[in-house]
């Protein structure tokens, strides 16, 4: 009897100590720096494809996304985002709208490169002069074969 007694207060503060340890964390993972090495290179292409009904904060959102994977990565990472249909609205609404202007430069001076289909530019009857910051070498004949292109040379597909 005695030892069945010792057992069970032995096994009962065993159990009050591991709930113990549990409830205090012994590290703080939300302000945890990212370990050395953690990431390696990512090449990664976005899709952009629009977001409607409210195009503008599905912007604000792709851009942010965009930042926070170069940030999170410690710059360890190639951008490219492949804007068709819908997605082209972004530089034409760039245009007169200075935090997506500012926003779209600061990336690209980060090294995203922002690329656009020619399709829809032809669809949509504008030019690259008509969208902000875009040069005739960011026009691709095709965003959804670009996509596929990039894939076929390593890039990892993302559609926030």
């Amino acid at each position: 009897m005695f030892k069945a007694i010792a057992l069970f207060l032995a096994l009962g503060l065993s159990a009050i100590g591991s709930v113990t340890a549990a409830a205090t964390p012994a590290t703080d993972v939300m302000n945890a720096p990212v370990p050395p090495g953690y990431y390696v290179l990512q090449k990664v292409v976005y899709q952009n494809d629009g977001g409607g009904p409210d195009d503008r904060a599905y912007f604000v959102r792709l851009l942010h996304h965009l930042s926070a994977h170069i940030e999170a990565t410690n710059g360890q990472v190639e951008i490219r985002v492949v804007s068709f249909a819908a997605g082209i609205k972004l530089f034409q609404m760039a245009r007169t709208d200075a935090p997506l202007a500012k926003a779209l430069d600061e990336l690209r001076a980060k090294g995203v490169r922002f690329m656009i289909c020619r399709n829809t530019l032809k669809g949509m009857g504008l030019t690259p002069v008509d969208l902000y910051g875009v040069r005739d070498e960011d026009v691709v004949p095709s965003g959804v074969a670009e996509i596929a292109r990039l894939q076929g040379m390593g890039f990892v597909y993302i559609h926030p």
